[in-house]
């Protein structure tokens, strides 16, 4: 029984190919991925379709109070606008970050699993 737990242990550290190229690809591009540029990229479409349905929602008159407050309010237009601007920034960063957060933690447990098994 131990002789079969430890060949599990083997076979269950090794690296399959397409980990190796996550690993591979990773290491090559993992300081290029953080970078601003790339995170607009990721997030910036979410966060926009977050807002742009945000607006229907708002613009569509379905609650009739709202539209009333914000009709009667000057400075409804601008708040609104800089709320939809913290959405779309929050939401790119965010999302961004997460993304490499999660390949980050899976390079270093492949790392971490290719060394156990060196």
């Amino acid at each position: 029984m131990q002789v079969l737990a430890h060949y599990m242990s083997y076979f269950c550290s090794m690296l399959t190919p397409d980990e190796e190229k996550f690993v591979a690809y990773w290491a090559e591009n993992r300081e290029r991925k953080k970078k601003l540029m790339y995170s607009l990229a990721i997030g910036l479409p979410t966060g926009v379709a977050i807002v742009i349905a945000i607006f229907v929602n708002f613009f569509s008159g379905w609650y009739f109070r709202a539209e009333m407050n914000f009709r009667a309010n000057s400075s409804g237009f601008i708040v609104l606008m800089i709320a939809a601007l913290g959405i779309v920034i929050f939401i790119t960063v965010f999302s961004a970050r997460h993304k490499w957060d999660m390949n980050e933690t899976r390079y270093r447990e492949l790392l971490a699993r290719k060394d156990k098994s060196d």
